[in-house]
């Protein structure tokens, strides 16, 4: 699922300890089925109710008898995924059912949060960060990354009658939000507000920076590359002139190898010497919820060797394995 709906995070989660990569692989495939299960059920409430029983079933132990409940229901044990997050998920998915409108740029965020946001807080239970300022920049970093997905779907979400721009941006551009959605095409006025997003999403992209340089250096490679890809995305995006209406950003493979060897150099492994500041006010509640347990499993770790020379012996047997898989042909999400 991962390796086919998101290949920008299957590369990514290849740095990732063994010790931890399967737990992620679930949250993934969780994440994955419920959009999916909202999308082509058509957008029915019916949907998101039955995925709030499958996450019941999974927190009381006894999940459905399908293979990413099972490894969902197995992750929440080894790791203490907090509950909140993966409620804030379907609430999220809940939002696209009804439809709702997003005014603001604090409405966007809102709904970032629950969709983006809540993957941001399960990755950081993987990795043992539980801090409120590791949560909080946790939380940053799926916030930015989904203002990025949100400018580059622009046009595909516009013709599924789907609109995420903040409206309040459109109305300062000289634009009617309900007039464009009937009749998506690019505009200048589109770019610029498509601009405006990707600027905010490089706010938090900078702010997650030092809450990533902060983890344990075990994990630090594979968000820093996550992030890294994800970022790219925008960068793209900005020098194909902001149009994501007609075309659609992607990142080559070439250059994801760059993006992945850096996030690998151990100079970007140096711990941050003070916070970022606070979360955003539309993830406080995430933040609060987590810093409110008082008790959660270890993370396992493994063996992996660390250092200069092993990093690179690793990146170059990565590379060769997905040349030689044929996993990356061509250009990549």
């Amino acid at each position: 699922m991962i390796r086919g709906g998101s290949r920008s995070f299957f590369l990514a989660s290849l740095l990732l300890p063994e010790s931890v990569r399967e737990a992620a692989y679930a949250i993934y495939a969780f994440c994955r089925l419920s959009d999916d299960a909202v999308d082509v059920e058509g957008g029915q409430m019916g949907a998101v109710s039955r995925l709030r029983a499958r996450l019941a079933c999974i927190y009381a132990g006894a999940p459905a008898p399908e293979p990413v409940d099972r490894a969902l229901t197995d992750a929440v044990a080894r790791f203490g995924i907090p509950r909140v997050a993966l409620e804030a998920l379907l609430e999220g998915l809940e939002w696209d059912v009804e439809g709702r409108a997003y005014e603001t740029i604090d409405d966007v965020h809102a709904y970032a949060a629950r969709v983006a946001g809540s993957v941001g807080v399960m990755m950081a239970a993987l990795m043992g960060a539980r801090t409120p300022d590791l949560v909080a920049r946790a939380c940053d970093l799926g916030v930015a990354m989904q203002l990025t997905n949100i400018a580059r779907d622009v046009g595909e979400d516009a013709r599924a009658g789907r609109l995420y721009l903040p409206r309040a941006w459109l109305r300062e551009a000289g634009m009617d939000p309900d007039a464009w959605l009937r009749d998506p095409v690019f505009t200048p006025q589109i770019a610029a507000v498509t601009g405006r997003l990707l600027r905010h999403a490089d706010q938090l992209y900078q702010q997650a920076d030092r809450g990533i340089a902060n983890l344990d250096p075990t994990f630090r490679p594979a968000i820093f590359a996550a992030r890294r890809l994800y970022a790219e995305i925008g960068v793209r995006l900005a020098r194909q002139g902001l149009d994501s209406v007609s075309v659609r950003t992607c990142v080559p493979l070439w250059r994801k190898a760059q993006l992945v060897a850096w996030a690998v150099n151990p100079a970007r492994r140096k711990p941050a010497l003070t916070p970022a500041g606070p979360p955003l006010a539309q993830t406080r509640y995430l933040v609060d919820a987590v810093a409110l347990e008082t008790a959660w499993p270890v993370p396992p770790r493994d063996g992996r060797r660390t250092g200069v020379e092993a990093d690179a012996e690793w990146i170059i047997g990565l590379f060769a394995t997905l040349e030689g898989r044929g996993r990356f042909a061509g250009s990549a999400r």
